[in-house]
């Protein structure tokens, strides 16, 4: 792996692991302006800390060395759940605003499973 692909990578994987987080944090606190978004959306509020919880487990996932399927899952949850996210808020008629942070995450998701080092890859089937 090149040293510009590594950079890219860590800067992708921490910046996602961050927002991650601090969203993750925002929905099991279940502040105000979370459970108001939620109830705009047409979610449940018991979706706020589901959605929490697997944020904060994705992000362990993907920072910690080796266990490689897990590393998978979690950009697969990251990426199901943001564009859900989008998805949710098209429907209800939202603006950019409320479609940034997500797109956001969906990219840095993109971009961090894209350039990921290949110890923390499947190994090839050939």
């Amino acid at each position: 792996m090149s040293k510009r692909n590594k950079i890219i990578y860590w800067i992708a994987t921490l910046w996602l692991a961050l927002g991650m987080t601090s969203t993750g944090i925002v929905q099991l606190m279940q502040l105000p302006e979370e459970t108001a978004m939620m109830k705009h959306l047409g979610y449940p509020l018991y979706f706020l800390k589901l959605l929490g919880i697997w944020k904060l487990l994705g992000v362990i996932a993907i920072l910690i060395p080796k266990f490689v399927v897990l590393k998978e899952w979690a950009y697969a949850g990251f990426f199901f759940a943001m564009s859900g996210a989008v998805v949710s808020h098209l429907a209800c008629g939202d603006g950019i605003k409320e479609l940034f942070g997500p797109s956001l995450l969906i990219i840095l998701t993109l971009i961090s499973w894209f350039f990921r080092p290949e110890s923390r890859k499947f190994a090839s089937f050939n």
